[in-house]
């Protein structure tokens, strides 16, 4: 995690989604994860990678219906990690909403 609560592996959309979602549930089956974002096994399969070597996420494998399904969790760091950028996002929000409306005008940015 980098100074500020802001954390560049989660930061990606598509990491961020997959922190989001298993935020919300203790774990998620890979092939869930994978269809709610649209994307491809290879690309949520280089996203979890990356999470997992930061600490963030475990997998854990089981035979479900004679199929080896993997599923995904959020570590306690992952979970830390999570909460302090959704913070700083939420910080950042809310002082562009609360920062003066700013316009340009000419070439000079006006307040």
């Amino acid at each position: 995690m980098t100074a500020g609560g802001f954390d560049p592996v989660i930061h990606a959309p598509n990491r961020l989604q997959i922190c989001a979602m298993l935020s919300a549930v203790d774990s998620a089956e890979f092939g869930t994860i994978r269809d709610t974002l649209g994307v491809s096994d290879s690309v949520l399969s280089k996203h979890v990678r990356q999470l997992d070597e930061a600490g963030y996420v475990k997998l854990s494998k089981a035979v479900v219906d004679t199929r080896q399904r993997t599923w995904l969790s959020l570590t306690r760091q992952g979970r830390k990690a999570f909460e302090a950028h959704v913070l700083e996002l939420e910080k950042l929000v809310a002082q562009a909403r609360s920062a003066p409306f700013i316009t340009d005008v000419g070439g000079a940015v006006t307040v």
